[in-house]
C-alpha cells in the first residue's frame, strides 16, 4: 500500500536510497534503521565510525527525496547527531550541499500544521550543530537561508523553533559586524521582528534570544535600527483604536525594551560603557512615551509589564536610563554618556515628571484631616502609571547626581531639593522609594556645601509629625499661607539618616 501523494517510482527511489542506511544499521525496516543509526551517532565513537562509512551523504540523499514526515524527522535527527562535533561529518554536510537540501525539505514540509514545527525544529538542530564547525559552514547556511527561509521559519510563531533559530543567527553573525548589520537591515529585520513577536506572545526557553538582542543592541550598537522596525504602521492603540501616532508603541517594542533592561541589569558588573547613540535613542523614546501620562488618570494597578504597550515603553526606557546612569560614570567629565544625556534635558524632564505626580501616600496620610481645603488641593497631581514609576524616576536622578557637582547645583537652582526630600518616605505604589530617595539625597548633598546649607535652612510654619520621617531626621510642615505640605530637616547639624550611617557616609 502506498501513502497518499507518493508514486510507486518515488517509493522505489527512496528504497534505493535507503539501502546503504539499512545495510549500515543491519536492519530491513526504515524506521528502525534510522533510529539505530541515530542512537549510534550519540557517542563520539559512533559518529566517528559512521563518518568512516560515509553515511552522512546517504542520509542527505534520503532527505532530498522528501520521505513521509515521520521518516523525515528521524533522518533529520540522525543528521543532527552525526554533525554534533564530528568535523568529518560537518565537512561532508558542506561538500554535499546540506544547507540547500535542508532548506528545501523545510520549505516543502513546514506548512503541515501537524508535523511542520517538529520537522523545522529538527532541521534547525542540524544547522545549529553544523554552525559550530566554523565560518565557512556558517556562511554556507547564511547564504542559503537568509533572508527568505529564515523569515518563513520565524513566522511559524513557536518558541521551540525560535530558540534554535536564534542560536543559528547568533553563531552565523558572531564575529561579523557586517552580518549583524544585515540582520537588522531592510532584508533581515523581518526575521528579528518575527522572533521578538513570538517571544512576546509565548516566551522563550533558552537564552539565545537574549544573547542575540544583547549583541545587536549593546555590543554592535544597532538598537536604533532595530527598535523602529518593531513598530507596526496602522497598529491599534491600547484601546483598540487605529492610530498612526508616533507616540504610540507596539507590544514588540515594549517587550524588546523590557529584555534590554533585564540584560543591562544582568551585565552591570561587566559593562563599563555604553554608546552615546544607544543612550540618546533611549532618552528620545522615554520623552516620547511620557505623553501617555496626559491620558493616564487611574492609579497604578500593576508592576511592569502592565499590558499597556505605551506604559511599558515608558517604564522600561526609564529603567534603562537608570542603568545607564549607574554604569556610565566619569567624574567631572563633559564627555561621558550621562553628561550628554543631561545636556539633552534629562534632569529637567525627570524633575518635571516628579513635580507633576501626586505626593507619596505617606505624606498624604500625614497631612490628612488638617481642616483646610488648601491642604487637600496640594495633593493634586497625576497618579503613577505603574507600580514603581516614582521610585524609578528618583533612581535615575540619584544615579546621575553621583559626584556630579553640576547636577547637584542644578537641582538646587530649580528648587529640587525639597522635591527630593519628599521622596525619602515609604509609598504604597513605589516599593523601596525611601531607599532610593535617601540614595538620591546622599548623592545630591555629598561634597556640596551649598546644598547642605540650603537643606539645613528649610523651614516653614506649622508642623505635622510623621514616624517615617522622624527616623530620617525630617518632618512634614504645612505652610499656613500656601497650605502646601513640605519636608524639613529636624537636625540641621546632621542630615545623615540612621539607616544609612553604617553603609554610606555623607561628605559633610
Amino acid at each position: 500500500m502506498t501513502m497518499a501523494g507518493e508514486s510507486k517510482s518515488e517509493l522505489s527511489l527512496q528504497h534505493l536510497l535507503l539501502l546503504p542506511l539499512l545495510t549500515a544499521a543491519e536492519s530491513s525496516d526504515t524506521k528502525e534503521a534510522l533510529q539505530v543509526l541515530a542512537s549510534a551517532a550519540r557517542s563520539d565513537a559512533g559518529r566517528s565510525d559512521l563518518a568512516s562509512k560515509n553515511v552522512l551523504p546517504d542520509v542527505l540523499r534520503f532527505v532530498q527525496s522528501l520521505p513521509c514526515p515521520e521518516h523525515l524527522v528521524l533522518a533529520l535527527r540522525l543528521l543532527r547527531n552525526l554533525c554534533a562535533g564530528e568535523i568529518a561529518n560537518q565537512n561532508s554536510f558542506l561538500d554535499f550541499n546540506g544547507a540547500g537540501i535542508i532548506s528545501a525539505a523545510l520549505v516543502s514540509s513546514g506548512l503541515n500544521p501537524d508535523s511542520g514545527p517538529v520537522i523545522i525544529r529538527a532541521g534547525l538542530q542540524v544547522l545549529a550543530n553544523v554552525c559550530l564547525a566554523g565560518v565557512e559552514h556558517q556562511r554556507a547556511i547564511w547564504d542559503e537561508f537568509f533572508p527568505k527561509v529564515f523569515i518563513a521559519i520565524g513566522s511559524v510563531g513557536r518558541k521551540e523553533i525560535s530558540d534554535p533559530l536564534c542560536m543559528i543567527l547568533y553563531a552565523c553573525c558572531d564575529g561579523s559586524p557586517a552580518l549583524f548589520a544585515q540582520l537588522v537591515g531592510e532584508e533581515g529585520l523581518p526575521i528579528v521582528v518575527e522572533i521578538v513577536r513570538t517571544a512576546s506572545l509565548v516566551g522563550f526557553e533558552e537564552d539565545w534570544l537574549k544573547l542575540l538582542v544583547s549583541r545587536i543592541c549593546l555590543d554592535e550598537n544597532l538598537f536604533h535600527s532595530l527598535f523602529p522596525g518593531l513598530y507596526r504602521i496602522g497598529m491599534s492603540d491600547d484601546k483598540g483604536k487605529a492610530t498612526n501616532s508616533s507616540t504610540n508603541f507596539s507590544s514588540e517594542q515594549a517587550y524588546l525594551l523590557g529584555m534590554v533592561s533585564e540584560i543591562l541589569c544582568e551585565r552591570l558588573e561587566e559593562i563599563r560603557t555604553l554608546s552615546v547613540d544607544f543612550a540618546l535613542c533611549v532618552l528620545g523614546i522615554f520623552k516620547d512615551s511620557a505623553d501617555v501620562l496626559e491620558q493616564h488618570v487611574s492609579g497604578a494597578k500593576s508592576k511592569l509589564p502592565t499590558g499597556s504597550a505605551s506604559i511599558d515603553v515608558l517604564g522600561y526606557s526609564l529603567t534603562i536610563l537608570k542603568h545607564i546612569c549607574g554604569i556610565a560614570f566619569v567624574e567631572d567629565s563633559e564627555e561621558d554618556v550621562v553628561s550628554l544625556l543631561l545636556s539633552r534635558g534629562l534632569l529637567e524632564t525627570l524633575l518635571g515628571l516628579l513635580r507633576g505626580l501626586e505626593l507619596p501616600s505617606t505624606i498624604r496620610r500625614g497631612t490628612r484631616g488638617e481642616g483646610t481645603e488648601r491642604v487637600a488641593t496640594s495633593f493634586s497631581g497625576k497618579p503613577c502609571p505603574y507600580i514603581g514609576f516614582r521610585r524609578d524616576i528618583v533612581g535615575v536622578i540619584g544615579n546621575c547626581s553621583y559626584r556630579r557637582k553640576r547636577v547637584q547645583d542644578q537641582i538646587r537652582d530649580v528648587n529640587g531639593l525639597l522635591l527630593l526630600l519628599q521622596q525619602c518616605v515609604t509609598d504604597d505604589d513605589n516599593p523601596f522609594l525611601r531607599e532610593w530617595g535617601i540614595w538620591a539625597m546622599r548623592n545630591v548633598l555629598e561634597g556640596n556645601a551649598e546644598n547642605q546649607q540650603a537643606v539645613a535652612e528649610l523651614e516653614v510654619q506649622g508642623t505635622v509629625q510623621m514616624p517615617e520621617l522622624g527616623g530620617l531626621g525630617l518632618k512634614v510642615e504645612v505652610d499656613q499661607k500656601s497650605g502646601r505640605a513640605k519636608l524639613v530637616n529636624t537636625s540641621p547639624s546632621s542630615l545623615k539618616p540612621p539607616s544609612m550611617s553604617s553603609s554610606m557616609d555623607f561628605d559633610m
